[in-house]
């Protein structure tokens, strides 16, 4: 697809002496599915908050041809660049259709946007579809199933024509039916969007990562494709954890892995 990437540079966050981020470089191509994985503590979500503004960074982050780096967070929102938390942030109250609504009508007055309008904008019924929420669009966000909160976010972040989704954890807390259904709406999202995916399910990111940048100690430890990634020798000894050691009889070759843990 045609579109901006992202451009990081030696990009350095530190924290009280403390470098969260140290002297990252990373490149995403316009329609990227990159998974961002890595241990406790790696600079995962902070290099993301520093991508949109949150905490102050050195180096250089360019989005197409535009500097980030100092910015304030509702410019570099307004040059198309989303981001979701771990926890969704929708207004429960509200149904699915006004959440998009009001995320697609940011230029309008509060009263206008949840007053119930003749016609529902293309881009709303568009994001409905993407993220399969049609049949649920009447319903208070409130009562969706985790994984269909999920989705409300982002498709609240597709009406606002947003060009980089950056997910943080977008599976976390899920069952495995609705894992393959957010891979799948990624994958679906991926076709018109760069999207970057902070993520510890190792299966998760086995079955749809397009890209993998593997992050250690706030550095860029190994990146490429999943392939790649899973059979670099210091992956395996920092991240996998003991992926080359025999496996005891009695447990799984998955046991290897760790279980997700915070980011």
């Amino acid at each position: 697809m045609s579109g901006e990437g992202l451009t990081v540079r030696d990009l350095r966050v530190t924290f009280d002496g403390f470098k969260a981020v140290d002297g990252v470089d990373l490149d995403i191509r316009p329609g990227d599915l990159r998974f961002l994985i890595g241990p406790n503590g790696a600079g995962k979500t902070t290099l993301v908050d520093a991508v949109t503004g949150l905490v102050k960074a050195t180096g250089s982050v360019r989005f197409g041809s535009e500097e980030l780096l100092g910015k304030p967070v509702h410019r570099i929102a307004r040059m198309g660049i989303g981001r979701t938390f771990q926890t969704a942030t929708i207004f429960e109250e509200l149904t699915v259709l006004q959440n998009l609504d009001i995320a697609a009508g940011a230029g309008r007055g509060p009263l206008t946007m949840l007053r119930r309008r003749k016609g529902v904008p293309e881009s709303v019924t568009k994001a409905l579809e993407t993220t399969g929420l049609t049949d649920l669009r009447d319903r208070p966000a409130g009562v969706l199933a985790h994984g269909q909160k999920q989705w409300l976010e982002i498709g609240m972040l597709l009406v606002q024509d947003v060009k980089l989704l950056l997910l943080d954890e977008p599976v976390a807390g899920m069952s495995q039916d609705e894992r393959e259904a957010t891979g799948e709406l990624l994958q679906r999202v991926s076709e018109d969007h760069t999207v970057v995916v902070i993520e510890h399910d190792m299966d998760f990111m086995r079955s749809f990562a397009r890209s993998v940048t593997v992050l250690h100690a706030g550095k860029v430890l190994s990146w490429g494709s999943v392939a790649e990634v899973q059979s670099d020798a210091k992956v395996q000894e920092v991240y996998l954890g003991r992926a080359s050691e025999p496996e005891p009889a009695s447990e799984p070759a998955a046991a290897s892995v760790p279980a997700a843990e915070e980011a």
